[in-house]
């Protein structure tokens, strides 16, 4: 490769809730790992996939619900700090940790962590569905049509307008973990299914109500990146979503990169005007029946399916982030088009759902010219092993009950 990294600078996986089987946290072990940089993650047991990678130096066995009071968080990271005793980068893999980490910085500063500095409020807003949908109609930005109710009055009356089906979310980060309000993006069809899933809902509904954008008409579009401090680009990526599970609506499980220079800029031109810092991945949604990108939501923070994405000079959004806040100059190179990423535990069962549903996906090349697989990697078989130790029952039963409230979500609601 045409650059080397610090290695006397170790990376530390920083995730917050129960999701032991998270290959996003198990692709960044491997990238700067293989570079020879040291690599540390909190994990929810010893027995992680994570936890199992050659690339580990250490886990830190730390169970989070990601509903703790932020004290009690950044007090656990500074202990963490303690045990590694020297200058580490951060790599958050959930919204949480990401705005933890961003409206705590002097401590975690001041106890050796490096991570980009952001204005402080930034990621909690963009995390947020009714701050992200704010910012895109302040800067011009694409976005499905959007109603945040505040009570059982405001759904009625959304009820008795809105044309269906919509969408429904959990509209802020840390409050979808401590009162969810739905299991992941739910697709509502009637208003009456609508009246009987906010029964559950309480006072103060926790949720966006947004436009839904038929998937006959549409194509599902991500976009990887890292930008400085000055909010420019030093790695971009951007790439078409095949399949994603639960499907339509969930985790990417098999994907393209695919060049696109207008999809390109305008995140680019957004992150620009907001002043953004640090590592980006953003769903985005071609409306076909208007030519609009529309963007659906903005992780501050290290995409799971970062891995599809490796410029020319083998430099992904972790590593970018590594030379840079070491330092380091980030060589610039073109991305790998044609580069294919599946994620083996969740893409069988999302194929066959694909094939029912009669999805295309028009800008997916014929075929790959190379395949980055989520678990499995010769150099380091362990967490490939651990994952299906852990998933074949408690994670079949997992899908099979994500795919059992999708359906049934939408049965009722016709």
């Amino acid at each position: 490769m045409p650059f080397t990294v610090d290695r006397s600078v170790p990376g530390l996986i920083v995730k917050f809730g129960d999701y032991p089987l998270h290959h996003g946290g198990v692709g960044a072990i491997r990238s700067l790992g293989r570079l020879g940089v040291p690599m540390y993650a909190i994990t929810e047991d010893p027995y992680t996939p994570a936890a199992a990678s050659r690339y580990l130096r250490r886990a830190f066995p730390w169970r989070t619900t990601g509903t703790e009071r932020p004290e009690r968080l950044v007090d656990g990271l500074l202990r963490v700090a303690r045990r590694i005793g020297r200058p580490t980068v951060m790599i958050p893999t959930d919204e949480e940790a990401a705005v933890l980490i961003a409206e705590h910085q002097e401590p975690l500063a001041a106890a050796g962590y490096l991570f980009p500095r952001v204005e402080g409020e930034l990621p909690r807003r963009l995390a947020s569905k009714q701050g992200l949908h704010e910012l895109c109609a302040e800067h011009g930005i694409p976005s499905p049509t959007a109603a945040f109710p505040r009570s059982s009055a405001d759904i009625e009356e959304f009820a008795a307008k809105a044309r269906f089906p919509v969408v429904a979310k959990n509209r802020e980060a840390f409050t979808r973990r401590a009162r969810p309000a739905v299991n992941g993006t739910t697709r509502i069809a009637t208003p009456e299914g609508l009246r009987q899933l906010a029964l559950d809902w309480g006072e103060q509904p926790g949720v966006i109500l947004q436009e839904y954008l038929p998937r006959e008409a549409a194509e599902d579009w991500i976009v990887h990146a890292y930008f400085d401090q000055d909010s420019v680009p030093l790695a971009l990526f951007t790439g078409v979503k095949v399949r994603s599970w639960p499907p339509h609506a969930g985790m990417t499980a098999n994907a393209y990169v695919v060049d696109n220079p207008e999809l390109a800029d305008l995140a680019a031109r957004f992150i620009k005007q907001i002043g953004f810092t640090g590592v980006i991945d953003l769903d985005l949604r071609f409306d076909r029946r208007d030519g609009q990108y529309k963007l659906l939501d903005f992780n501050p923070r290290m995409g799971a399916q970062f891995r599809l994405f490796e410029n020319e000079a083998g430099v992904d959004v972790v590593r970018a982030m590594h030379l840079h806040l070491t330092g380091r100059g980030v060589p610039e190179g073109e991305q790998r088009a044609g580069q294919r990423y599946v994620v083996e535990n969740i893409d069988l069962p999302a194929l066959i759902a694909y094939r029912r549903s009669g999805y295309t996906t028009p800008h997916a090349p014929s075929r790959a010219r190379g395949t980055e697989l989520a678990w499995w990697a010769a150099d380091d078989p362990r967490p490939f092993f651990t994952m299906l130790a852990r998933f074949v029952r408690p994670g079949a039963k997992h899908l099979y009950q994500l795919w059992r409230t999708s359906r049934g979500a939408q049965r009722i609601r016709t």
